[in-house]
């Protein structure tokens, strides 16, 4: 990753390959992992086919219990789909950016609604900092510093290789 012209370029296959290595240290033998939609929901699909896990991932929608809901309105189209039990399970929740925080309370109030899971941790592909929450990954493929003037989204291609765009906000 670099910083040229006040753009940022980050790899992120590259980066892909990095979080495949720390999820698979993460795992235990009955986690199960769900993305928040869409960037993460994307990850854990395709974490999930390399890691070679029996079924399918959970996909968390943040949109019903977001804090500025009144803003945003139904920003995402995509709804929460868990195929396993909640109660008692170990998450382990995918994310493409980690950035305030918000999103991750409105998917762990989201998942909250389908049970009691004995625990939930973290995985993002970037870790971009400005937490207005007490909100943490377990693990990060890559920490940077963004404006608050910029967003990071991740991006699928149509053969399911993974790109990032920037944005001014």
């Amino acid at each position: 990753m670099s910083l040229s012209a006040g753009s940022l370029v980050l790899d992120a296959e590259a980066l892909y390959r990095e979080l495949l290595r720390g999820v698979r240290s993460l795992m235990g033998p009955n986690t199960q992992l769900a993305g928040v939609a869409s960037g993460g929901a994307w990850l854990a699909e395709r974490l999930h086919k390399d890691l070679g896990l029996p079924g399918k991932p959970g996909v968390l929608s943040s949109a019903l219990h977001r804090d500025d809901f009144a803003q945003r309105g139904m920003a995402q189209s995509v709804q929460t789909q868990l195929d396993f039990d909640v109660n008692g399970a170990d998450i382990l929740v995918l994310d493409d950016v980690l950035y305030t925080g918000r999103t991750v309370r409105a998917i762990l109030n989201e998942l909250y609604d389908y049970g009691r899971p004995a625990s939930v941790r973290l995985a993002v592909l970037v870790d971009r900092g400005g937490r207005e929450l007490p909100v943490a990954a377990e693990f990060a493929a890559a920490r940077v510093a963004l404006p608050a003037s910029q967003s990071l989204a991740l991006a699928r291609t149509e053969d399911g290789t993974f790109q990032f765009e920037v944005k001014e906000a």
